[in-house]
């Protein structure tokens, strides 16, 4: 038996690189459907294992509820079932979170993923999972989400596991991450689909742990290189280029505003988006930051280029 057999079938497709995509905005702030379009088939051709959209990275806290359901029926007909696509349903409260999971469950979505709120009991949260399964979802993903500290407890997340047969993957952006990948893929014993997204600095330290997919944003052919170049035992290939990467990862990974405005504009530079607009609350960068933004948003398009042949 693989141990991927151990999955949920739609766990068995998400091994890779599932990346959470930014929403591309016209210059008058308006959602940019044809690039969208564009964005959908870009990721596809770059190979990409899966979709995670109306992340965070997707600026959703700027996105009304029916814009959210206008971009997600947009990636489904692009994608048009090629790869799974997870649609990110998180929000202020549970009534809205229904909604989203309702919109994503009409699109035909292939899970759900909710951010677990901080501080809730696990009762709570356990309550909250199955209003967003009797909607009816394929999968649900658990966003585990602490930028700085360790998020949901192993204990916790075993017993939501238990009492809820549709959790069954979980998305761990905590800190320190890497020996929470570890743990957790020992206690379900790969059963529990376990990704990663944040901390992509520990990405190759997060392959050898065995994690099953990684969720960064934008330079798709770069993570599809570097995660290729790994599976196939080539693993001093794949540092050696991971190690490019890092100079355009330490500056995004400052907060995930920079994170949001660095890959936009990559997606204006590479030709997807048409302009790199963001809506607010996402700040504008001072001009320390623009002029390093500046620098290294060619760079990585060059790389990027590069690896897309």
């Amino acid at each position: 038996m693989q141990a991927t057999d151990l999955l949920h079938p739609v766990c068995q497709r998400l091994t890779g690189i599932v990346p959470s995509q930014n929403t591309p905005f016209t210059a008058d702030g308006a959602v940019d459907a044809p690039a969208v379009r564009r964005l959908a088939r870009a990721s596809l051709r770059a190979g990409v294992a899966g979709l995670l959209i109306l992340a965070v990275a997707s600026e959703n806290r700027a996105l009304t509820i029916d814009e959210r359901a206008r971009i997600g029926a947009l990636f489904m007909e692009e994608i048009a079932g090629a790869i799974p696509v997870v649609v990110a349903v998180s929000a202020p409260d549970i009534d809205t979170a229904v909604i989203l999971t309702r919109q994503a469950v009409a699109i035909k979505a292939d899970a759900v993923c909710y951010q677990a709120p901080a501080g809730l009991s696990r009762n709570a949260l356990a309550d909250q999972l199955a209003r967003i399964a009797d909607c009816g979802p394929r999968l649900i993903m658990l966003q585990d989400l602490d930028f700085n500290g360790p998020g949901l407890s192993v204990e916790d997340i075993a017993w939501l596991y238990e009492r809820q047969p549709l959790f069954r993957a979980i998305k761990v952006e905590t800190q320190p991450a890497g020996p929470k990948y570890s743990d957790l893929l020992a206690r379900f014993g790969g059963a529990l689909h376990v990704s990663g997204g944040w901390a992509v600095m520990q990405m190759i330290e997060a392959l050898e742990r065995g994690v099953h997919a990684f969720m960064p944003t934008a330079m798709d052919n770069i993570y599809v290189a570097i995660h290729r170049l790994f599976a196939a035992g080539r693993k001093d290939e794949a540092r050696s280029l991971f190690e490019r990467l890092l100079p355009f990862v330490a500056f995004s990974n400052q907060h995930i505003d920079v994170s949001i405005r660095f890959f936009k504009r990559l997606r204006l530079l590479d030709g997807t988006f048409s302009t790199d607009h963001c809506r607010p609350p996402t700040p504008m960068l001072d001009p320390y930051q623009q002029a390093t933004l500046n620098l290294l948003a060619r760079r990585a398009v060059a790389l990027d280029g590069e690896m897309g042949g």
